[in-house]
């Protein structure tokens, strides 16, 4: 007897969303192969990818090369809702 889609488990488990939080907002975001950080604003983003608007443009930065995102426009003593 096979499983209809609905009857079938999930695999995939419901990760925390906080880049939705962060549109808007100017970040640094460095990368796993190092090199210089890349500050701008996220405009918008998909499942794979992250548009940052900085002085130079638009650049689009690929999530799985993402180390780490630090945001830098926030006041001291703010602490995210995450």
């Amino acid at each position: 007897m096979e499983m209809s889609e609905d009857e079938k488990p999930t695999t995939r488990q419901s990760l925390p969303q906080f880049i939705p939080k962060l549109k808007g907002k100017k970040v640094i975001i460095r990368l796993v192969s190092g090199g210089q950080p890349v500050t701008g604003t996220i405009d918008s983003f998909n499942s794979y990818e992250i548009l940052l608007l900085t002085a130079k443009g638009e650049i689009l930065v690929f999530k799985h090369a993402i180390a780490t995102i630090e945001v830098v426009d926030e006041p001291r003593g703010y602490k995210p809702n995450l």
